[in-house]
């Protein structure tokens, strides 16, 4: 959602600015969340710089142990310094820093609390938004599908940062490492920041790609079948260099 307001509400119960609260124990936890929050700033500012998003829109959020660490509410990514360090706890109280968590942050502790996901991102990116506006599920227009787990799921729309959504969400994730957000956008999740920010960026991609080959009249797509998309999920199980993520 769209992250405009500046309102200072509590977060699902929880006291609204507790900067001390929870602290980790020893150094080396606030060095390790520091560097996480150094990682999620440059992430979000990279959706800003590749298109995903406009303004304060989206959000991005990694787990720190039991703490996510999470865009904060209606503050341009330009302008986040160390400082502005924001994270709640799995239950959604907060738990580091003063600034109001994101709006959507029942999204991001539900996949949190259902997957082993290190990451979040969530983007009102174009193509995908508009993908999701006119069909249930995006057609297999591409092999790279299945880095993804399957055929991407359109989650019914609801309102923005309220259960119903986060339900409808996981709901459409099930098996899979991303959807899209019916007249909204895409939320991915991944072992590492740049594996969930990847996946949305394919997850456009394939999107502006479908809509590209649809758009020639008197054409129609060749889709995947399942057993070419099997395939495929054998061979992304041996892809990439030894020992990498």
């Amino acid at each position: 959602m769209a992250e405009q307001r500046g309102d200072r509400r509590d977060v699902r119960g929880g006291r609204e600015g507790a900067p001390g609260a929870a602290e980790p124990r020893g150094s080396g936890g606030r060095e390790e969340e520091a560097r996480a929050w150094d990682a999620l700033v440059a992430t979000a500012r990279r959706t800003v710089a590749d298109g995903l998003v406009v303004g304060t829109s989206g959000n991005v959020s990694v787990r720190v142990g039991d703490t996510v660490l999470v865009t904060p509410s209606g503050v341009p990514y330009d302008r986040l310094t160390p400082a502005d360090l924001t994270g709640v706890d799995l239950t959604g109280r907060q738990v580091r820093g003063t600034l109001v968590p994101t709006s959507e942050l029942p999204m991001h502790l539900a996949v949190y609390r259902t997957t082993g996901a290190r990451a979040v991102v969530h983007t009102h990116a174009v193509h995908a938004t508009a993908v999701s506006t006119l069909v249930p599920e995006l057609p297999v227009i591409h092999y790279m599908t299945a880095a993804l787990g399957g055929p991407v799921r359109v989650a019914p729309y609801a309102t923005y940062g309220t259960d119903e959504l986060a339900e409808n969400m996981l709901h459409a994730l099930a098996d899979r490492s991303g959807c899209l957000l019916q007249n909204h956008g895409t939320i991915t999740y991944g072992a590492t920041l740049d594996q969930a920010y990847d996946r949305t960026a394919q997850l456009e991609w394939m999107c502006r790609l479908w809509l590209t080959a649809s758009s020639v009249p008197g054409l129609t797509p060749s889709l995947l079948s399942e057993p070419q998309l099997k395939a495929v999920e054998e061979r992304l199980r041996g892809y990439g260099q030894r020992g990498a993520e």
